[in-house]
């Protein structure tokens, strides 16, 4: 982990909760963030309990984030959230692009990149997902597909800015909720590929991008993985529904 990019951990609660559920995790979370004062923590509870985990993290450091958003601002989309609206529940990240948007409800790679402008529009930080399947690894596409992923947002319209704030998370889909957990050299072979896929539009802005891993992160393997040096934190489903869990991970992120 390159010592000049502030470690990131985010947890992404998917969904699961409760209003109850979600005061407690949030209030657990905050209370032990201050043994971890070196590590930016985020959570993304379901959007209905985004309220309640923000007021048990009011005036605390662990910021808010949303786990997906509408590309639209505004208008006749039935069941969306717009950005804004994150905004005013107190988010301050939105995941975008996650495995299981993609692959369960079909968010295509321009869709994605028009939510990460969104997000960006909004004065929020869009976390990136990218990542290959099972097959793409095992015929050897894992680059092409992730460059494809990012190239949707480089290449749209207002999609260059996005990077100037922008974190990225790569999960290899193949390790998600599997148990199976891409090696840390595996890792951190993809983290430097995605560094620098950037660093060709904007090598300052590559080297400041904090970019996470996100598959099957546990206690058990988060500090090998977060010894890499490009990999900046995690991304963390499973394990972020148990404080405990959790914070152990973002105490495993190695000190400067």
């Amino acid at each position: 982990m390159n010592s000049d990019r502030r470690p990131l951990v985010v947890g992404n609660w998917k969904m699961h909760g409760s209003v109850a559920f979600a005061r407690e995790l949030a209030h657990a979370v905050a209370s032990g963030a201050a043994k971890v004062s070196a590590v930016d923590i985020v959570i993304c509870p379901p959007h209905l309990l985004l309220r309640a985990a923000a007021a048990e993290l009011a005036g605390g450091d662990v910021g808010l984030g949303a786990q997906t958003v509408s590309e639209f601002r505004h208008g006749a989309y039935t069941g969306e959230t717009s950005a804004a609206m994150l905004a005013e529940a107190g988010c301050r990240f939105v995941i975008v692009g996650h495995s299981e948007r993609r692959h369960l409800f079909g968010d295509s790679n321009t869709a994605v990149a028009a939510k990460a402008i969104a997000v960006t529009d909004a004065g929020l930080v869009p976390i990136i997902c990218v990542g290959e399947t099972h097959d793409e690894r095992h015929r050897g596409a894992t680059n092409a597909v992730i460059a494809a992923q990012l190239s949707a947002v480089m290449e749209a319209e207002g999609g260059p800015a996005v990077f100037n704030n922008a974190v990225i998370a790569y999960e290899p889909v193949w390790a998600i909720g599997t148990g199976e957990t891409a090696t840390p050299a595996q890792a951190e072979a993809v983290h430097e590929f995605i560094r620098s896929t950037i660093a060709a539009t904007d090598p300052v802005v590559a080297e400041a991008t904090r970019i996470l891993y996100g598959g099957s992160v546990k206690p058990d393997n988060a500090a090998d993985l977060f010894r890499m040096m490009n990999i900046d934190g995690g991304l963390i489903g499973g394990a972020s529904l148990n404080a405990e869990d959790f914070l152990r991970i973002c105490v495993s992120v190695p000190r400067a």
